[in-house]
């Protein structure tokens, strides 16, 4: 089984690239977001949390579906970088923190866990599926999308992660999308 990617890992990476996957200039990074948006439809949230925000590009496009937004990554670089671009966005809050370990201890009716799931091994992943299900409102939507193409470097796989999800939850499923590059499910908490 490989190991978890820890915070001194994205570091790394933060520390060699502002942007390390692109999310400002990639086409795939685009298409992914406008269809995440999409599977939102019209609705607006109260509270969400974004696991993995990131340097916040995602975060951007979300916040104007929010009354409150936390934005969260492990990464105290790409946490500055988020910081610096929702400056202007008074209801937003970017935190460093590292999930499971660290969930917040407030509910929210949307959680967003974009391509960061599969950083962790098998049970720490559950372990974060418990912990995101638990802070979850009664009506409440979990979003998951992640990459599906095949590495070495990550202890799971997108297509995995969305498996582990969909047999370990207690939340209905509404919406699956599964594109060549990346697989969106969107779960609800029962009312």
């Amino acid at each position: 089984m490989r190991e978890r990617l820890d915070r001194e890992y994205f570091e790394d990476l933060y520390a060699k690239s502002k942007d390390p996957w692109a999310f400002e200039t990639s086409e795939y990074e685009r298409r992914k977001y406008a269809q995440t948006l999409e599977v939102l439809g019209d609705r607006h949230f109260r509270l969400a949390l974004e696991v993995g925000a990131s340097i916040g590009v995602f975060s951007a496009m979300l916040a104007p579906l929010c009354d409150g937004l936390l934005a969260v990554d492990t990464s105290e670089r790409a946490v500055t970088a988020a910081r610096q671009r929702l400056a202007g966005l008074e209801h937003v809050r970017v935190e460093r923190r590292t999930l499971p370990e660290e969930t917040p201890e407030v509910n929210f009716d949307l959680i967003v866990a974009s391509e960061v799931l599969y950083y962790f091994p098998r049970e720490t992943m559950l372990e974060a599926l418990r912990r995101l299900e638990s802070i979850l409102d009664p009506g409440g939507l979990l979003l998951a999308v992640h990459w599906r193409k095949e590495t070495k470097t990550y202890p799971l796989q997108g297509d995995e992660v969305h498996e582990l999800l969909l047999n370990n939850t207690s939340l209905a499923h509404l919406t699956s999308i599964t594109e060549d590059e990346y697989r969106l499910d969107l779960l609800e908490n029962p009312t």
